[in-house]
């Protein structure tokens, strides 16, 4: 994908602030935070969203989120964290390159799951 922002950040044409990077997936700081802690973890090769994964991508499936808890450890989320994946238009996805959110530093459901 010669247009997609994520693969030009995977390229290196566009800077961003890494958490994480190995041969297969990159983790790096969300530039519009929706928490005080905020970011993304993709992998390396394009996949549009999660519902034109196949079985193929299962095992970097798998990586995307057991990432998750090492980079939220690094980050100190160590009173816990979301992971979001948006999937399509209807389900809130702007970037269309398959991405994992990973959010901490405010409890906006805790109230509802203290009940």
């Amino acid at each position: 994908m010669t247009d997609c922002l994520f693969c030009k950040i995977v390229k290196g044409e566009i800077p961003c602030k890494k958490v994480y990077e190995d041969d297969e997936i990159l983790a790096f700081h969300d530039i519009h935070p929706a928490a005080p802690a905020h970011c993304l973890i993709i992998p390396k090769v394009h996949l549009d969203r999660l519902s034109s994964a196949t079985q193929e991508h299962a095992t970097l499936l798998g990586r995307l989120l057991l990432q998750a808890s090492p980079i939220a450890q690094q980050l100190g989320f160590s009173n816990g964290y979301r992971t979001i994946i948006n999937v399509g238009y209807i389900g809130g996805q702007e970037v269309y390159h398959l991405h994992v959110h990973v959010l901490s530093g405010h409890a906006p459901l805790g109230p509802i799951l203290s009940r």
